[in-house]
């Protein structure tokens, strides 16, 4: 792969029956039920340079002829960024594909995830000028695979093994999050990008040792006993423990939780995991902050013990009517 990708003078779109293409158009059928066989709705594509992504632009392009569109994000991160959105916007060409180029600015702190929400904040915007249905990202299993093994090892709970999910919904918009490749593997993408003559955008930091998901990477590439698409197959069990979960918060909110004075007062009936869930919701619900789980399980074991304990803007205290949870200067005027 070149540095910031190499696109050819043309590429031959894959046949229309190809295995290739039917496994893409099955994959949304199944998670776009609603836009797959509509002629007017078009799907939009997010595509960094990178070889996932370019396999995706390259699948829907033969899938999805003149029905999609692709954006590519420039944080402004790295000196090769403009470059290499410059390389899609080629390839999109000779492609025939409407492109755009996304510039967005991320700020000291954590730029991880102020990458990740200005990211998808861009292409939601993108996505409702350019009247695009659905946005598809190129996730893959062994992306899927990777997550889920990082966070087992910092003892995340369902939600966060769960990973992503096939279909999802980008962050304060109504745009539908489609990752159709989920049950592909990275040798497969690669191979598909290759087999088309185009030499794909090479990220030097999945080459970086610093980042966990790198070193871990390189140890599923030689633990040849773990199967990725196994390990994405658990994460998609674990999805659906999460729904159940979530059901199950939903019905304890509705006959546990109650109006009180200017809070909320929560009387426990389900086990600890679906508490867990509707003490976070209370959180978010007074205080608009988003509490760790450990933040979370640290209060339970604190009202446990009939102390009280404080989260976010809160204090939580045991009660005869169960656990109150108010804004602490409401509490202290009290």
């Amino acid at each position: 792969m070149a540095p910031v990708g190499v696109c050819p003078a043309r590429v031959d779109l894959l046949p229309a029956d190809s295995e290739s293409v039917g496994r893409l158009l099955d994959g949304l059928a199944r998670i776009w039920p609603e836009g797959t066989d509509r002629a007017d709705l078009r799907l939009g594509l997010a595509v960094s340079g990178g070889p996932d992504s370019c396999a995706l632009l390259l699948l829907a392009a033969s899938a999805l002829p003149g029905r999609i569109a692709a954006a590519t994000v420039d944080h402004g991160l790295r000196p090769e960024s403009a470059a290499e959105a410059q390389f899609v916007a080629d390839l999109c060409a000779v492609l025939h594909v409407d492109h755009a180029v996304l510039p967005v600015s991320v700020g000291p702190g954590n730029v991880q995830s102020q990458a990740r929400t200005a990211r998808y904040r861009a292409l939601a915007e993108w996505a409702e000028q350019s009247g695009l249905a659905a946005l598809a990202t190129a996730h893959h299993a062994d992306d899927q695979a990777e997550t889920l093994l990082l966070r087992l090892a910092r003892a995340s709970g369902v939600a966060g093994l769960a990973g992503v999910r096939e279909r999802g919904q980008v962050p304060d918009s109504e745009l539908p999050v489609l990752r159709p490749l989920l049950d592909w593997r990275r040798d497969e993408l690669t191979q598909i990008v290759e087999a088309a003559g185009v030499q794909a955008v090479a990220d030097p930091s999945n080459l970086d040792d610093r980042f966990d998901r790198v070193r871990l990477r390189k140890a599923l590439a030689g633990a040849d006993w773990l199967d990725p698409l196994s390990l994405a197959q658990s994460a998609v069990h674990l999805a659906d423990a999460d729904d159940a979960l979530e059901w199950a918060a939903q019905r304890e909110w509705d006959e546990s939780v109650r109006n009180h004075l200017s809070g909320l007062v929560y009387r426990p009936k389900a086990p600890r995991a679906v508490a867990l869930r509707v003490i976070a919701r209370i959180v978010r619900e007074l205080d608009e902050s988003v509490p760790r789980g450990g933040q979370i399980a640290r209060l339970i074991d604190s009202l446990e013990s009939d102390h009280p304990a404080s989260i976010a803007g809160l204090i939580a205290r045991p009660t005869a009517d169960g656990l109150y949870f108010s804004a602490a200067e409401r509490q202290r005027k009290s």
